[in-house]
C-alpha cells in the first residue's frame, strides 16, 4: 500500500500474498487478516466488497495460507472479540499479518499504534520489487532508521540465498 494508495481487489490480494511470503521469510507463521470496517458477511458497501473479493482471490491463489476477511481489527487480534464475531475462524483473534485496505487506513493506524503504545514498528517494507528497497517517513526516529536498515539487509541476504 505504500506505493499503491488505493489498491484494487486484485492488487490487494497480491499484497496479502507478498506479505505472507515476507512473514514466512522472517520465521513468522502468517495468519492474514484482511481488515475492513465489517467482519464476515455483516457489512455492505464498495470498500467491504473490495476486501471480500481480494480475500477470495488470495485464497484461490494460495489455498495453503490462512486468510480471513473482511474482518475488523478487534476481531483480528482479540480472542474474546473473535469468539463473538467470528467463532469459526482460524485467523480471528490470532492474526499475525494485518492487511489494510488502503494507504490512508494503514498509514494512520501504523503511526497511531507506534506513537501511542511505544511499540517497535518496523516498516513499511516494500514488496514485489526486483531488489530490496525500503522507505522512511520524514518523521522517522533513529530507531526507525536502524530497524529499516536491518530489515533491508535481511531481505538482501534472503534474496542472495534464493539466487
Amino acid at each position: 500500500c505504500a506505493v499503491n494508495p488505493d489498491p484494487t481487489a486484485e492488487e490487494l490480494a497480491e499484497i496479502a500474498i507478498s506479505c505472507a511470503e515476507t512473514s514466512l521469510a522472517f520465521g513468522i507463521n502468517p495468519k492474514l487478516a484482511m481488515l475492513s470496517y465489517s467482519s464476515g458477511t455483516s457489512g455492505k458497501g464498495r470498500e467491504v466488497e473490495k476486501v471480500r473479493k481480494a480475500t477470495q482471490i488470495a485464497k484461490d491463489r494460495r489455498p495453503d495460507l490462512l486468510i480471513e476477511g473482511p474482518i475488523q481489527y478487534d476481531a483480528a487480534v482479540d480472542p474474546r472479540v473473535a469468539a463473538k464475531k467470528m467463532p469459526d475462524s482460524n485467523v480471528a483473534g490470532q492474526a499475525s499479518v494485518l492487511i489494510f485496505p488502503d494507504l490512508n487506513t494503514g498509514n494512520n493506524t501504523y503511526k497511531a499504534v507506534q506513537r501511542e503504545t511505544g511499540a517497535i514498528a518496523i516498516g513499511p517494507i516494500l514488496q514485489g520489487l526486483n531488489r530490496p528497497v525500503n522507505d522512511l517517513s520524514r518523521g522517522s526516529t533513529v530507531d526507525d532508521v536502524i530497524n529499516t536498515i536491518v530489515i533491508t539487509a535481511i531481505q538482501a541476504q534472503i534474496e542472495a540465498r534464493n539466487l
